[in-house]
C-alpha cells in the first residue's frame, strides 16, 4: 500500500480509508459480520460493481496502468519472460498470451492472499505447494474464471481430490470426503491424508469468501458421495 501511495500521490491514510469503503461493499465480509465504513459513496459502489463485472478484462487493464506508472512493462511487472511469450501458439497474439498470464497471476495472488498463504484444508503455509484451485471448472464458467470467490487456496494433493470429486466443500464450508476414500481408512496414510478431515471446517479466508452457489454446484455435480 505504501508503494501505491507513492505512485498515485496520496497519503497512506487516504488509501486505507478508501479500502475500508470498499470493504463495506464486499458480500463475503458482510456474510462474516464485517461492516466496513458506513459512508461509501456512489462512486465507490460504481467502482466495486465494475471490478466484479469485468474480472475477465480489468486485471490486465489494471496491470497495464500500474506498469505505466512504474515506467516498466506488463511482462516485467508480472515476471513473464520474453522467451516464453515468443513461443506463440497458433492463432494467438502476443497480447493475448500476456493477458492470459497476467489474469492467471492475478487469480492466484488474489486467492492466496485472501487465505494468507495457507491451505484451506490443512493450514499448510508453503506457497510453492499451494494451488489457487477453481470451484467451478475453468472450462465451464468463463464469466467467473477470474472471480476470486470461485477459488480456494489448497495443496496439490487435495486439489486433485477436489477436482476429481473425491472431496468437496459444502456451502457452509465443511469438508466432505467421498465414501470411496473413507472406506479405505485402514490403508496406510489414508486416515491421515483424507479421512480425518471429514466434517471439519475449512480455514476461511479474510476476504473473497467462496460463493455458496459455486460450492453447491461442486457438491451436486462433481462430488462422488
Amino acid at each position: 500500500m505504501i508503494r501505491l501511495t507513492g505512485l498515485i500521490g496520496r497519503t497512506a491514510g487516504s488509501v486505507a480509508y478508501k479500502l475500508v469503503n470498499f470493504a463495506s461493499l464486499d458480500p463475503s465480509l458482510q456474510a462474516r459480520g464485517i461492516r466496513g465504513a458506513l459512508n461509501a459513496g456512489r462512486l465507490d459502489k460504481a467502482i466495486w460493481d465494475e471490478f466484479f463485472t469485468r474480472l475477465d478484462t480489468l486485471p490486465f487493464e489494471s496491470e497495464t496502468l500500474l506498469a505505466r506508472y512504474e515506467q516498466t512493462t506488463v511482462e516485467a511487472l508480472n515476471h513473464i519472460h520474453l522467451s516464453e511469450v515468443a513461443l506463440l501458439k497458433a492463432g494467438k497474439t502476443r497480447e493475448q498470451i500476456v493477458k492470459a498470464r497476467v489474469n492467471q497471476s492475478f487469480f492466484r495472488s488474489s486467492v492466496l492472499a485472501a487465505y494468507s498463504g495457507a491451505c484451506c484444508v490443512t493450514g499448510l503455509r508453503q506457497t510453492v505447494l499451494l494451488i489457487a484451485g477453481h470451484i467451478q471448472p475453468w472450462s465451464r464458467d468463463e464469466q467467473n474464471r477470474m472471480n476470486p470467490r470461485n477459488g480456494i487456496a489448497i495443496n496439490a494433493l487435495h486439489d486433485k481430490a477436489f477436482e476429481t470429486g473425491l472431496m468437496t466443500i459444502t456451502p457452509d464450508y465443511q469438508i466432505r470426503i467421498s465414501s470411496l476414500l473413507l472406506k479405505q481408512h485402514q490403508s496406510p496414510g489414508m486416515e491421515e491424508l483424507f479421512c480425518k478431515y471429514e466434517g471439519s471446517p475449512i480455514f476461511l479466508p479474510s476476504g473473497f469468501l467462496p460463493d455458496p452457489a459455486f460450492l453447491e454446484y461442486h457438491n451436486r455435480e462433481r462430488f462422488k458421495p
